[in-house]
């Protein structure tokens, strides 16, 4: 069955990589301690393979902080 779910999400997000980070995410976010955990896997594969894409900007790039020179006292 999940072979089937796994199929119909890749039709969604054809990058394997993607797709399995998408789902772990997901799953940690959605899942409930008292519920199976491969229950919930189904159901965010579910979600991606009907597919409602959520279009969000991405925040803006900051420069890293200067990090200032490390001063060493001999001893």
């Amino acid at each position: 069955m999940r072979s089937t779910l796994v199929f119909d999400a890749a039709t969604k997000i054809a990058n394997r990589f993607l797709l399995a980070s998408t789902v772990m995410r997901a799953t940690r976010k959605l899942h409930i301690p008292s519920t199976r955990t491969e229950d919930t896997v189904n159901k965010v594969f579910s979600s991606v393979a009907e597919g409602n894409p959520v279009h969000a900007s991405l925040p803006e790039v900051l420069p890293p902080p200067v990090i200032d020179e490390l001063i060493t006292t001999s001893l």
